[in-house]
């Protein structure tokens, strides 16, 4: 009885610890690809498909407090100082609540600026709305991960 009930244990244990990673719904898989496809049009500097996953009510809360609204947002994407060469999620993850979903996550930014090379990496939230023409974002708001410090 004592190996049965410990056998049952595990199983349910490692039943629960399988069910976020098996337990992405469709939906939330949708938004982590609209995610991806927006890393993919900032790396191109892409505004036109920037614009199709952007509500038009967008909202940017940047890093240093900033706020845009999408159409500022796209304008810097298309400012020549803007030169990103890689844009890469690091880690995400999902909920979906009906027609809404918040994603949550860490990305990391290669790119130029002012001449020289950088990686910036920030942690983010989008929020995403179940739109009649699909999942839009309405808004993201990223904090700044400082690099560490060199050991003294």
């Amino acid at each position: 009885m004592n190996r049965l009930l410990i056998a049952a244990g595990v199983l349910l244990f490692t039943g629960t610890a399988l069910l976020p990673q098996q337990g992405l719904t469709d939906e939330g898989g949708k938004v982590l690809a609209l995610e991806k496809a927006w890393n993919h049009a900032l790396e191109e500097k892409d505004p036109k498909a920037l614009d199709a996953l952007l509500a038009s009510t967008f909202v940017s809360v940047d890093s240093d407090g900033s706020i845009a609204s999408k159409a500022e947002f796209l304008a810097s994407i298309k400012a020549p100082d803007y030169q990103p060469s890689t844009v890469v999620t690091e880690q995400s993850s999902v909920q979906v609540y009906g027609n809404a979903a918040v994603v949550t996550g860490v990305f990391r930014v290669k790119e130029t600026k002012n001449g020289k090379p950088r990686i910036r990496r920030e942690r983010f939230t989008d929020t995403w709305i179940r739109m009649s023409n699909g999942w839009q974002c309405v808004a993201t708001q990223s904090t700044s991960i400082p690099s560490k410090a060199p050991a003294k």
